[in-house]
């Protein structure tokens, strides 16, 4: 019994290791920098001497080792994934804010990584004790495999809702701060540029991408396009079809910023009634799963007691 716990126990850490491991190859990274080159500078500026192999070994481990590892795994899957497959994923990367600085071949690898490491997880840990028939195993083995194929993408799917919704959020906000700014002298590009140094937040930064792609000679509706196909909601579709018409029509900007954050703030209000006549319906389930059984314990027991006890008077 005891080296059964021992077993277990050691099948876990490793389990939790190969966990961390993958979420630490999908840290936020520097696509920009390469990190052997980093390394090489560093060097260069401590003026030491070093050859390649030590300045590769100093990398971590990360760096070195697991990132490394998940781009050969999802080159491979990469191989047998459509190229339609592999679009979408690098378009639902980018409208979930680019999460890890993964790349879609990187992110691809994790939907034979994870469940692999589930999979064989369960069937170690089934082989040391298990009181489960053969079929019952390979069926639970099967739902690890089919459920850790798919948890990517409801992580990723998760983080687009969420990133969606924060940018919905603020955005009644930031073009109420854009219409003061256009209204004060300053350009559309100046006004963005207002929010990005002010804010912290995911729209800050979609205006922040797009100032620096106008500064590299990008067309500005080109890039608010580009932003509106990143971010993917309706409302923001809408605000960069209305500045760029009023560029080519010659309409005031402030005015069309303006008119755009009274419809914001209007479709804000409306999500929230539309949330609050939601909550009635959500609470059914947790109502009817432990609120009625607890109030019926505490009005039917007296009386099932009584009955009870009646009953036993009675001699039954």
């Amino acid at each position: 019994m005891l080296i059964t716990v021992i077993v277990i126990l050691i099948l876990l850490a490793v389990v939790i290791g190969a966990v961390g491991l993958i979420i630490a190859g999908m840290r936020r990274r520097n696509v920009e920098e390469d990190p052997l080159s980093a390394r090489l500078a560093e060097f260069a500026s401590r003026g030491e001497m070093a050859s390649l192999e030590e300045i590769e070994m100093s990398q971590p481990f990360v760096d070195r080792v697991i990132y490394p590892m998940m781009v050969k795994i999802g080159e491979l899957s990469a191989r047998i994934t459509p190229e339609r497959v592999r679009e979408n994923t690098a378009k639902q990367l980018e409208m979930a804010g680019n999460p890890g600085r993964l790349t879609p071949t990187a992110f691809l690898s994790l939907n034979l990584i994870i469940p692999v490491v589930l999979g064989g997880f369960f069937f170690l840990l089934s082989r040391v004790s298990s009181g489960l028939s053969p079929g019952a195993e390979i069926l639970i083995n099967l739902g690890l495999i089919f459920l850790g194929f798919f948890l990517p993408q409801m992580w990723l799917r998760s983080r687009i809702t969420s990133r969606q919704k924060s940018i919905r959020k603020a955005m009644p906000d930031a073009l109420d701060l854009l219409t003061i700014c256009v209204e004060a002298g300053l350009g559309l590009d100046a006004a963005m540029s207002k929010i990005n140094e002010k804010w912290d937040n995911e729209l800050a930064l979609a205006f922040g991408r797009v100032i620096r792609e106008i500064q590299l000679g990008k067309i500005r509706r080109e890039a608010l396009k580009d932003m509106a196909d990143r971010i993917g909601i309706p409302e923001m579709t809408s605000f960069v079809a209305a500045v760029i018409q009023s560029e080519q029509l010659g309409v005031s900007m402030a005015k069309v910023l303006r008119i755009q954050s009274d419809q914001m703030r209007m479709k804000r209000r409306q999500r929230a009634e539309e949330e609050a006549h939601k909550a009635p319906i959500k609470m059914l389930l947790p109502m009817g799963g432990f609120i009625f059984p607890t109030i019926m314990i505490v009005l039917m027991t007296p009386a099932a007691l009584r009955l009870w006890r009646t009953f036993q008077g009675l001699g039954f």
